[in-house]
C-alpha cells in the first residue's frame, strides 16, 4: 500500500456509503457498499485477515480508493447496483457468483400485482429493478418499506392469510386495484430516489385526513410517515438531496469536454430497433445525474415502418421535441444518438425543424467513437480543437470536414458492437475513461430498451395476427386460444373437437374454415 493511499484511508468516514477501488491506471476495479466505510475499507488491508486468492489479487492491485457517503446502508445497496452497472469492474465479476444477482419484479398490468424476486428477468411486460448483489439486504430493505407501502408477495386469493393485512403489510379490505397500484407506484418512486416528495405527500394527506376528522386514516398515514423518516436514506444522485453531483467524475468530465454551461443533469439516449423494416421502434432512455431514471423512459412505435434508420431517427427526435412532449417532459441537457454521422445529421435536422437546439452527439457502434458536428451540435468545440494539438492521455481527435471524431479510448480494444469491456495492453490511464463508462452504459441501456419493445411487438404480430383476421374472434377468445394451445401453430394443429371444447362449436367452425 502506497503512502498516498495510507493517508487517504485515515480520512474515511464512519458512515455508510459506496467505495471504489482503483488500479494504478485509475481504472475502477471493484465497487462495494459498507455500513461503515471506515471499518469496511480498512479490512482489505489488514494483514491478519484470512482472505481467498481472488481477494488477495484485488488488494495487490489497489492503488487508490474513493467513496461516496450515503444516509444508510439501504441507500448504499441501491447506489452500489447502479455503479457496478456503469463501471463493470472486473473484480466484481471475479469475486461474485452470477447467481447472486437479484432483480425486483412487479407486474403492474395484473389486476392485483405482487412483488417478487428473480435472478433471470424476461420480456413478460413486467417491470424489473436491479440487479442487486446482496439479496439479504435487498429483501430486508423491502420488508421495512412494506410498512409504508403495503404490497402482496404472491397472487392474492381467498386462501391468503389475513395476518399480513392486520399487520398493515398487505392492502386492507377497502383497497381497490386502482388504489393498490397507486401505492405500488409510490414504492417504485421511492426506490428511484423520490423520498422527499413522497414524505411531503404523506404529511399533506395526513393533515387533510385530520381536518376531516378521519382520525383512523390520519393515524395510519402518521405511522407510515414515521417509518419513512426512520429509514433516512437516499437512493440515487439528486440535486435536491445532500449529494453534490459535481463530484461525479464522469459528469464533470463531460462538462469539460463539451464546454457545457453546467454539469448535464439530464442525458437522453436514443436507439432504433427493427427487423428488415418491420416492427420499427425507438427508445428514449434518461439518465438523471448520471444514473438511469426508468420512470422517464419512453418508447416510440414508428409510423414509417421501413428499413431506414436515418428517417426513423429523424422522426423520433421530431416527435420528442413536439411542444406537448417538451411541456410534459424536462428538456435534455445532452442528447446521445446511437449511430454515426448520418443518424446524427437526421436528429439535428429534426431539432432545426422544431426550432430548438440542445447539445447533441452520436456514438459510432463499431469503435465507440463520439461524433460531433462542428457547427450544428450546439456544442462549443474549443476544448476539442485544443486536444488536436495537445492531446490528453488516451484521447485522439480526428478533424473530418464538418465533424470531429473523438476516440476517448485510443489504443484500447473491444469485443464487438454492444459488447464492450475496453482494455489496454499498457494500462495507460485515459483522461476521459469515466466518460467512456457512462456513455457505454447509456448506449447499452437505450439498445436494450429498444430491443425489448421490438421483441414484444414482433411476438404479438407472430402469434396473433392471423387470429385477429378471423371474423367473430375477439380479444378474449384469442387469449383463451393462445393460453390453451400455446401458439398460432398449436391452434392450427388442434382438431375441431378440441377447438369446440375450448371456444364452442360455432367459433370452432369459423376457425377451421379460415385457418
Amino acid at each position: 500500500m502506497n503512502q498516498t493511499l495510507q493517508e487517504k484511508l485515515k480520512q474515511l468516514p464512519s458512515r455508510p456509503g459506496v467505495y471504489f477501488h482503483k488500479s494504478s491506471s485509475g481504472e475502477v476495479i471493484y465497487v462495494g457498499k459498507a455500513a461503515v466505510l471506515k471499518n469496511r475499507v480498512r479490512q482489505y488491508f489488514q494483514k491478519s485477515r484470512d482472505v481467498d486468492l481472488k481477494t488477495q489479487a484485488l488488494v495487490v492491485e489497489i492503488a487508490d480508493t474513493d467513496w461516496i457517503e450515503t444516509d444508510s446502508e439501504t441507500d448504499a445497496l441501491f447506489l452500489e447496483s447502479e455503479m457496478v452497472k456503469r463501471y463493470m469492474p472486473r473484480y466484481n465479476i471475479l469475486l461474485r457468483d452470477d447467481k447472486s444477482q437479484v432483480y425486483v419484479r412487479i407486474d403492474m398490468k395484473s389486476e392485483w400485482p405482487h412483488l417478487s424476486f428473480t435472478r433471470n428477468p424476461s420480456d413478460d411486460a413486467a417491470e424489473y429493478y436491479g440487479p442487486y448483489y446482496n439479496s439479504y439486504a435487498l429483501k430486508k430493505s423491502l420488508r421495512y418499506l412494506r410498512k409504508s407501502f403495503p404490497y402482496y408477495t404472491r397472487e392474492p386469493s381467498t386462501k391468503l392469510s389475513k395476518l399480513d393485512t392486520q399487520l398493515g403489510l398487505s392492502p386492507d379490505e377497502l383497497a381497490t386495484p386502482k388504489t393498490y397500484k397507486a401505492s405500488l407506484r409510490k414504492l417504485v418512486r421511492y426506490l428511484k430516489g423520490d423520498r422527499q416528495t413522497l414524505m411531503k405527500e404523506f404529511e399533506r394527506d395526513m393533515n387533510q385526513a385530520a381536518k376531516t376528522q378521519d382520525y383512523e386514516k390520519a393515524a395510519i398515514l402518521r405511522n407510515r410517515l414515521a417509518n419513512l423518516k426512520e429509514l433516512r436514506r437516499r437512493i440515487m444522485f439528486s440535486d435536491k438531496e445532500f449529494l453534490d453531483i459535481s463530484k461525479d467524475r464522469a459528469l464533470s468530465d463531460l462538462k469539460e469536454l463539451f464546454c457545457l454551461d453546467k454539469v448535464p443533469s439530464r442525458i437522453e439516449g436514443y436507439d432504433i430497433s427493427h427487423m428488415s423494416g418491420s416492427d420499427v421502434v425507438a427508445s428514449m432512455v434518461v439518465f438523471t445525474n448520471g444514473v438511469s431514471d426508468r420512470s422517464e423512459y419512453r418508447k416510440f412505435k414508428s409510423k414509417l415502418q421501413k428499413n431506414d434508420d436515418y428517417a426513423n431517427m429523424r422522426s423520433v427526435i421530431w416527435r420528442r421535441m413536439s411542444p406537448t412532449n417538451r411541456k410534459s417532459w424536462a428538456d435534455p441537457q445532452l442528447i446521445l444518438i446511437d449511430g454515426g454521422k448520418s443518424q446524427l445529421d437526421a436528429a439535428i435536422s429534426a431539432l432545426h425543424e422544431r426550432e430548438v437546439a440542445f447539445p447533441i452527439i452520436s456514438i459510432a457502434k463499431r469503435q465507440e467513437q463520439i461524433v460531433v458536428h462542428k457547427t450544428n451540435s450546439a456544442i462549443d468545440t474549443t476544448f476539442i480543437r485544443a486536444m488536436i494539438d495537445s492531446p490528453k492521455p488516451g484521447v485522439f481527435v480526428a478533424d473530418e470536414k464538418d465533424y470531429y471524431i473523438i476516440n476517448l479510448h485510443a489504443g484500447q480494444l473491444n469485443a464487438s458492437s454492444h459488447s464492450k469491456n475496453l482494455r489496454s495492453g499498457d494500462m495507460i490511464k485515459a483522461h476521459f475513461s469515466d466518460v467512456v463508462k457512462l456513455y457505454q452504459r447509456i448506449r447499452d441501456e437505450s439498445h436494450r430498451f429498444a430491443i425489448s419493445y421490438h421483441t414484444v411487438l414482433k411476438r404479438q404480430r407472430q402469434t396473433s395476427s392471423k387470429l385477429e383476421d378471423v371474423p367473430g374472434i375477439g380479444p378474449a377468445t384469442r387469449r383463451k386460444l393462445i393460453k390453451q394451445f400455446g401458439s398460432l401453430r398449436g391452434v392450427k394443429a388442434a382438431s375441431r373437437v378440441d377447438l369446440a371444447a375450448c371456444v364452442g362449436q360455432q367459433k370452432a367452425d369459423r376457425l377451421v374454415a379460415y385457418l
